[in-house]
């Protein structure tokens, strides 16, 4: 494996902020994995760019993953189980899953990023999350220069989170593959607003999961703009999860207030929601703004750098708390 110094990061980051790491290589192989820790330099691992904010240069060690492949390891009449190699990209194998029949990840259609990423995040969109659907995970451990598996109940699976995102394991662990479990006979998930309302649109009254796959797609793609015209990563912060307490607060402020039941205590409010009628939504402020048709996206309209797009988040997040006593929290990672 190559190692290059000084690399410019800003077409490895959907955000296309220039910043610079101090070393920079590109993992094809375990071997290439093996090599990394002839040195005491940090290691940070970066996968497609896509949920990741720079605000500063990196000095520590890049890896860029590119790991290919993925298979079939088991299947009956009921189910497949299918590895994927962690740097495959998570829509392309979205879409190869799909046009196999195989259900339970339609409903993440267009996520941007790798497969590697996907659990680390816990991504998650439109009723469903990767960790639904994932047995185990391989990882490779740079302090003992071996693959080690995690099961589902290892990878300690949160609202976006994972043990992978606990700040002692950063930099630890290199995600290599994952294994999910899908359905040959799925039963598609089409119980969010926007899905339902885009299946209608068509008059498609008993959706497959490919009707439910394309529905995915038009209603991202209305909603969040292509990275490559605009810079952004996507939803940037999380949906906070509020008790009834805190909910019934908020109805006096706003009666038609959007929620989700999380539990018998708890409710989810969209953050997209909060951050429009906080008045945000079309908002620029310099060279960064809130999405126009979404609010929870925050744009680079050209030039913004890293810092000053994290400034622009923290002044939504600081009016969000003033206005409603409601914390949002980044989804994306802050480097």
């Amino acid at each position: 494996m190559i190692i290059q110094s000084n690399y410019s990061l800003k077409h490895c980051n959907t955000f296309g902020v220039d910043q610079y790491a101090a070393a920079f290589g590109i993992i094809q192989s375990l071997d290439d994995l093996n090599q990394i820790r002839e040195s005491d330099q940090p290691v940070l691992i970066l996968g497609g760019g896509s949920n990741i904010l720079l605000t500063k240069d990196i000095d520590a060690l890049i890896l860029k993953n590119e790991l290919k492949g993925k298979s079939i390891v088991y299947e009956d009449d009921q189910d497949v189980f299918i590895q994927l190699k962690s740097g495959e990209n998570w829509h392309e194998c979205v879409t190869w899953a799909v046009e196999q029949g195989w259900g339970g990840i339609e409903n993440l259609s267009l996520i941007p990023g790798t497969v590697g990423a996907a659990p680390i995040q816990n991504i998650g969109a439109y009723g469903a999350e990767i960790k639904d659907v994932l047995i185990e995970l391989n990882a490779y451990d740079f302090d003992s220069k071996s693959e080690i598996s995690f099961n589902h109940l290892k990878c300690m699976f949160g609202y976006r989170d994972s043990i992978f995102k606990n700040i002692k394991n950063k930099g630890k662990y290199f995600i290599t593959s994952v294994l999910l479990k899908l359905s040959k006979h799925p039963i598609p998930n089409t119980k969010y607003a926007d899905i339902e309302r885009k299946l209608a649109e068509k008059n498609i009254l008993h959706p497959t999961i490919k009707d439910v796959h394309e529905a995915v797609i038009e209603v991202r793609q209305y909603k969040l703009p292509d990275p490559a015209v605009i810079g952004n990563a996507g939803s940037f912060f999380k949906n906070p999860i509020i008790t009834l307490h805190q909910y019934d607060q908020l109805k006096k402020i706003n009666p038609d207030a959007a929620h989700y039941p999380v539990d018998s205590n708890h409710v989810k409010i969209p953050a997209g929601w909060l951050i429009d009628q906080a008045g945000w939504k079309g908002k620029s402020i310099g060279h960064v703004g809130c999405y126009e048709k979404q609010a929870l996206v925050i744009i680079n309209n050209g030039g913004a750098s890293g810092d000053e797009i994290w400034k622009f988040a923290q002044g939504v997040q600081e009016d969000v708390m003033n206005k409603y006593g409601i914390l949002i929290e980044p989804e994306i990672n802050i480097w």
